[in-house]
This record gives structure tokens, sequence and C-alpha cells, in this order.
């Protein structure tokens, strides 16, 4: 288990009133109380909103992240705008061999349509080609979802294809996934 007082985050400035934060014990109760508060906005996209019924939950989530061996650990971030929780960002499914990894995110109702996710996501492709020496990034939205899949399409990802039922939503209904990529250089 790692313990806190060892644990320096990592921060990336975004933009003058964004800045992800890498992920800490004590951001749960911000988790906790976005998606508390947003259940139907945030769990019509996002399967963990119904499992996520008080903060021990958000804080498993984040104990998850902070315990799993650093070799192994993804870089998780929380995004503030104008010092205040917004959102979630980080990588996932990463694959160091092949110099590949997903980029997924969620974002609190009161900050969308403001270009904070657009330039979170730019802001971590670029920590992903430059640090940690990515070559592929990957993208996953559900076919509807329209706002999240504008991302990739502004910053210049290609769609390869959809996955068939590829997430389970709330309700046990699936959704259709579309698959976007972006090769560094590119």
């Amino acid at each position: 288990m790692i313990s806190q007082t060892s644990y320096s985050p990592h921060i990336i400035p975004v933009t003058e009133n964004v800045l992800l934060k890498q992920i800490e014990l004590s951001d749960a109760p911000d988790i906790f109380k976005t998606i508390d508060s947003q259940r139907s906005y945030l769990g019509k996209w996002l399967p963990f909103v119904d499992f996520t019924r008080d903060v021990q939950d958000s804080e498993n989530y984040v104990r998850s992240v902070l315990d799993t061996p650093i070799e192994d650990r993804e870089y998780v971030f929380v995004i503030h705008v104008r010092g205040v929780f917004a959102g979630l960002i980080g990588f996932k499914a990463t694959d160091k061999l092949n110099k590949r990894t997903e980029i997924g995110y969620w974002l609190s109702e009161p900050f969308q349509k403001q270009g904070v996710m657009t330039e979170s996501v730019k802001a971590l492709m670029q920590f992903a080609y430059h640090e940690l020496d990515i070559h592929r990034i990957q993208i996953k939205c559900a076919v509807g979802n329209f706002p999240s899949k504008s991302i990739p399409g502004r910053l210049g990802f290609q769609l390869e294809g959809v996955e068939r039922d590829g997430e389970l939503l709330s309700g046990g209904i699936y959704t259709d996934i579309e698959v976007y990529s972006k090769i560094k250089g590119e």
C-alpha cells in the first residue's frame, strides 16, 4: 500500500485555468460528491456510477489506483478548473511493450462546452508521447455520446471502427463503442 506521505502527485498545467493533478486519496470526497449529485447526467454513459453508492466506493477506487505497483500503475488525474474539481482523466490498458494506451475521461456537467476536456486530453496526449514514450493513443466513446466523441474528432484522431455491444451501461443495456486512435507524429 502506498503511503500518502511519500507520494508526490504529478501536475500538468493545461491552461491558465485548468490543471491536471495526479489522483490522491484526498480527492475521493470530491469525486463522490460530483458523481452523487449528477447521477442521471453521468450515469447515462458511465457504468461505474451505479456502483458508486457512498464516499467509501470512491476511496476504494482511488486506493485501487494508488495501491497498484508503481511499474504497473496507470496515471489518473483529477481535473481542476480555477481550483475546483471538474472531473477525471487518465490512461487505462497501457501496453508498455507496444507503446500504446487508452485515454478515458469524464467531466462534471457545469464544466461542459468550455473546452476543458479537449484541452485536458491534448495535454495528456503530450505527456504520453513525450514523457512516457507512447506511440499510439486510443479513445473509446459510446456511439450516441456526442459530447465525448467530438473530442477525438477535434484532436485529429482517426475512427478505426465500432465495437459492437462494447460496453454495458446502467440498466443492463449494451452500447456500441466507437474506437479512435492517433499515432505519435500525426
